[in-house]
């Protein structure tokens, strides 16, 4: 069985894993305090728009012109 410090490779893995989650925890706490100190937006009131809708029938020369 070969030594544990021989197999560079396994402790490569076990560090790159360990850096990953260490990151995360940074940013999921960093992204946490931010949103806390974030005051709060006052939000605009929406405008309603007015919608126009043209109905093409399959039988007219427009259609029938674009196919």
């Amino acid at each position: 069985m070969p030594y544990w410090t021989s197999l560079w490779y396994v402790w490569l893995i076990l560090l790159t894993t360990f850096l990953l989650l260490l990151c995360g925890i940074s940013a999921s706490c960093i992204r946490f305090c931010c949103q806390r100190k974030r005051f709060p937006v006052e939000t605009f009131s929406r405008h309603s728009y007015d919608q126009t809708v043209i109905a093409v029938d399959s039988d007219s020369t427009a259609h029938s012109t674009v196919t």
